[in-house]
């Protein structure tokens, strides 16, 4: 028997939910087209059992078999923008934290900064007497 990915049985509780309302999704489109599970079935490309894995949004059915799935009822492009980097908050949290933390520091001073960057204008020193 094989082993159980440890993906799926840590899957959140909110993830779980929302692949059931997929698979949900996904057999009222399929019998809004009055098709039947078969003929459903080898459209996806999919075994039977498989499908009616899916439409339970069973996560251990492959993301290609529900891409297929949604491609067969016109949502294939909504699939990009699953991952779309504009819509990423953790990320953006994460920029934002990261830019107030620098503007949080004190700036150098304008000598410090010369110094710094090697064009620091030599010292004037005076001419002995």
């Amino acid at each position: 028997m094989p082993k159980r990915s440890l993906a799926l049985s840590s899957m959140p509780a909110q993830v779980v939910a929302q692949l059931k309302q997929l698979g949900d999704n996904l057999a009222v489109a399929r019998k809004r087209r009055r098709e039947t599970r078969k003929a459903w079935a080898q459209r996806i490309g999919v075994s039977e059992p498989t499908l009616g894995r899916m439409e339970k949004g069973d996560p251990s059915v492959s993301l290609g078999a529900y891409a297929t799935a949604l491609w067969l009822i016109g949502r294939a492009q909504a699939i990009p923008e699953l991952a779309a980097p504009q819509h990423d908050h953790g990320a953006l949290e994460n920029e934002v934290r990261a830019a107030q933390a620098r503007a949080v520091r004190k700036p150098a001073s304008i000598e410090g900064r010369l110094n710094q960057s090697g064009d620091a204008a030599p010292t004037p020193t005076r001419p002995p007497r």
